[in-house]
């Protein structure tokens, strides 16, 4: 018999026997067939036992003594079975192949066993010679189940995204082979640290950024070399700003952040032209010149303006496709204060108020309804003078109150509490979470736009823990190598991004969105002294509480253990920082498919661990676990102490029910939020079922073991023919997600 031939399947669990399974007994009336088994280029497969059994057959023929009989060879198959089932997902042919291991080995068939790990490891050099052929075939014939949910943003049937990810695949080819370190590889694929964003390294880009829109308005900037000179009304400044838009999210992978105030000075323009156009028709028709009239005549058409510019920012994000075959990951920030005079706040409000009249009449789908989109994401800055009753623009707080209740939009930053933890600042976040320290430029003056981070690598803080078995020693040694693993891996995003020349992105680098650098110049002195950041991502807060204190972290016995693992981050950032002159910070990753990732790395080490392994996710940042019972004022007032110690950004959240009849709820939240937490959202339902019209909530059931939409009304299952908007990593996804992160959305508890 040859091995060549053999298909062989797994998971690594050596404290479970194979001599105390009964696979007859507990099997009895279970549908194998219906489980799910992940193949190596990411497309699923139904499980077939008699693989197994075929596989165990063969390896034991090829061995001399033929050590096992087909009786033990059936039912190590059978438990193997077993354990796929109890694991309520899909199985990666690694993990089943670990089993096949395993369960060899534990009946004293050594040379079989021997073979078998001899076939794996031929058969693993084999594979590395190339590792991109299948994945991006499996990409194209749109069954590579790993993709197709990885991003809920991205539709991977869409050519322009396919071409995006198959580039990704030979990127990160290239990366894991050639660019970084293998214990950094290693690492990335057990779940010990996500190095995000690999399909990107390769090339040298950035990830997220403040857009200093101000500056390519005002002083002119090039697009496609072309000089575009200061606009001369409103509605063509916006029309500028989504091209710049455009141009930026095509030359980085992240977020990026604009501010309508940047727009603001450009109402007054168009008011003055206005104001020259209808004095101009009155002449011209010889109507008597009366200014109230002539004013709410310029008034009028001023508002004209608003709507249509506004219109053109919120369409053309939501239409435009970039590079990288997806909306640019907008984030627009909404603040008042930040207004030069008093008239300018008045004409920023009037931008703010019809940026959040259209987002909550929606945009229409095919079909003609009016639907919640996912971009641009809206930041409302809660101030003293919009927060309250009898507040000169708690109207307009109102306002984003009733858009937040039907469309999850916008969020909320809370000047008040900014301003204590940022030396007296508030400004936007990049994209939807990562926040920059203060910095000052070379007169004294604090400078937020241009600014950029530089990358993000995440902890996985669970595997911390379950590593140290429960030892408190052993979990600070064990912190404290994975945090340098982490430095280290940061150190290879810094420097990858080190001397590249401003040519390769030039409207990021020469023409104002980061910074003004001559051609050919280096970025290098805008990675050093603060000016832009890098992020130590964590993840798993709670669960790694939970398995070393036996407490959830809300407990106040375990919360010091929880704020100390925060402090233990910090510290080593500031240590980095001191040591490099680079601005390390600590940064509640949202991990939106990696959350699944973490899971199934840490159950194919662990095993089900009740309270930590025992599901297809593991909870984002600091955040309270998405099962655990609290109310919405308990959870955000306790996640703050923690989002306080996550200088490099957060964003903390409470799920709601359609709070739409309930807006003075809301508003009670807003205000808590002002007081209390300085990012929070809150999480509303936004559905359609394309079927029957209904609109509501669309429910997640289980099918077979897998856990699929359905319309609650006509009982649709059909993705294609339904509309869904959750948030789950800060961003709202339309496209659906993985078995991981709907479980998790299933889970969820309402805060409210």
């Amino acid at each position: 018999m040859h091995l060549s031939k053999i298909i062989f399947w797994c998971e690594d669990d050596s404290r479970l026997k194979f001599r105390h399974f009964q696979p007859k007994n507990v099997l009895k009336g279970r549908r194998a067939e219906t489980m799910r088994v992940i193949k190596r280029n990411g497309s699923e497969v139904d499980f077939d036992i008699q693989k197994i059994i075929t596989a165990i057959t063969k390896a034991n023929d090829a061995s001399v003594r033929r050590e096992l009989t087909g009786e033990q060879i059936r039912e190590a198959a059978e438990y193997i079975r077993y354990k796929c089932e109890k694991m309520n997902r899909a199985v990666s042919v690694e993990e089943i192949q670990d089993m096949v291991e395993n369960q060899i080995m534990a009946t004293g068939a050594f040379e079989v066993a021997k073979g078998y790990v001899k076939y794996r490891y031929i058969r693993s050099l084999i594979r590395k010679s190339n590792t991109t052929d299948d994945r991006i075939l499996s990409l194209i014939e749109c069954n590579n189940e790993e993709v197709l949910q990885e991003n809920s943003n991205k539709d991977p049937i869409v050519n322009s995204v396919q071409r995006d990810y198959m580039a990704g695949e030979v990127s990160k080819d290239i990366t894991r082979r050639l660019l970084l370190p293998k214990e950094i590889v290693d690492a990335d694929q057990e779940g010990i640290l996500h190095f995000h964003d690999a399909d990107y390294y390769a090339q040298h880009m950035h990830n997220c950024d403040l857009v200093n829109l101000e500056d390519m308005l005002q002083n002119g900037t090039v697009i496609s070399e072309t000089l575009i000179e200061k606009p001369h009304s409103f509605s063509t400044a916006c029309n500028i700003a989504t091209q710049i838009i455009a141009q930026v999210a095509s030359n980085q992978y992240g977020g990026q952040s604009i501010s309508l105030a940047h727009l603001a000075p450009f109402i007054q323009i168009s008011r003055e032209k206005i104001h020259k156009e209808v004095l101009e028709e009155a002449q011209m028709f010889g109507v008597q010149q009366d200014p109230e009239t002539i004013r709410q005549v310029v008034e009028k058409r001023l508002h004209k303006e608003i709507e249509k510019g506004v219109q053109t920012i919120q369409y053309q994000v939501i239409t435009l496709m970039t590079t990288n075959g997806q909306a640019p990951f907008l984030t627009v920030f909404m603040y008042l204060n930040e207004a030069k005079n008093e008239q300018e706040k008045k004409d920023l409000a009037l931008i703010i108020e019809e940026m959040l009249r259209q987002r909550y009449q929606g945009v229409k789908n095919e079909a003609g309804v009016w639907i919640t989109p996912a971009f641009p994401k809206l930041i409302y800055v809660l101030e003293e003078d919009n927060v309250r009753e009898g507040t000169p623009y708690f109207e307009l707080t109102k306002l984003a109150a009733k858009c937040t209740a039907r469309r999850m939009v916008p969020d909320y930053i809370s000047e008040k509490k900014m301003k204590e933890l940022k030396e007296g600042n508030c400004f936007p976040v990049m994209g939807c979470r990562s926040a920059l320290a203060p910095w000052k430029d070379e007169n004294g003056n604090y400078k937020f736009y241009g600014r950029f981070n530089q990358g993000v690598v995440t902890i996985n803080l669970v595997d911390v823990a379950l590593s140290s078995e429960g030892d408190m020693d052993r979990f600070w040694k064990i912190f404290d190598e994975r945090l340098e693993l982490c430095y280290r891996a940061l150190m290879c995003r810094h420097n990858r991004l080190k001397g590249t020349l401003s040519d390769a992105a030039p409207i990021l680098w020469q023409y104002g969105a980061i910074s003004r650098l001559k051609k050919g110049e280096p970025i290098d002195k805008l990675l050093y002294g603060g000016y832009s950041s890098i992020s130590l991502g964590y993840a798993g807060l709670c669960e790694c509480v939970r398995y070393m204190t036996g407490k959830s972290h809300t407990d106040p016995v375990a919360t010091p253990f929880a704020l100390d693992v925060m402090k233990h981050m910090n510290e080593a950032c500031t240590r980095w920082s001191e040591e490099t002159n680079i601005a390390f910070s600590i940064y509640g990753s949202p991990i939106e498919s990696t959350t699944y990732k973490f899971a199934k790395c840490l159950q194919r080490r662990f095993g089900i661990i009740e309270g930590v392994t025992d599901k297809g996710y593991i909870t984002n940042s600091y955040h309270v676990n998405v099962r655990e019972e609290i109310d919405a004022f308990s959870k955000l007032k306790f996640e703050s102490q923690f989002q306080a110690l996550s200088t490099g950004g957060a964003v903390s959240y409470v799920e709601v029910p359609d709070m739409q009849d309930n807006l003075q709820a809301v508003i009670s939240v807003l205000q808590f939020i002002y007081d209390n937490i300085m990012y929070a959202e809150l999480n509303s339902k936004s559905d359609y079922c394309q079927c029957c019209g209904y609109d509501g909530q669309i429910s997640i059931v289980e099918d077979d073991g897998k856990l699929v939409w359905q319309c609650p009304k006509c009982g649709n299952r059909d993705q294609d023919k339904m509309n869904v908007a959750r948030r789950t990593c800060g961003y709202i996804g339309t496209q659906f997600w993985n078995q991981g992160r709907t479980q998790e959305i299933r889970d969820r508890v309402m805060h409210l």
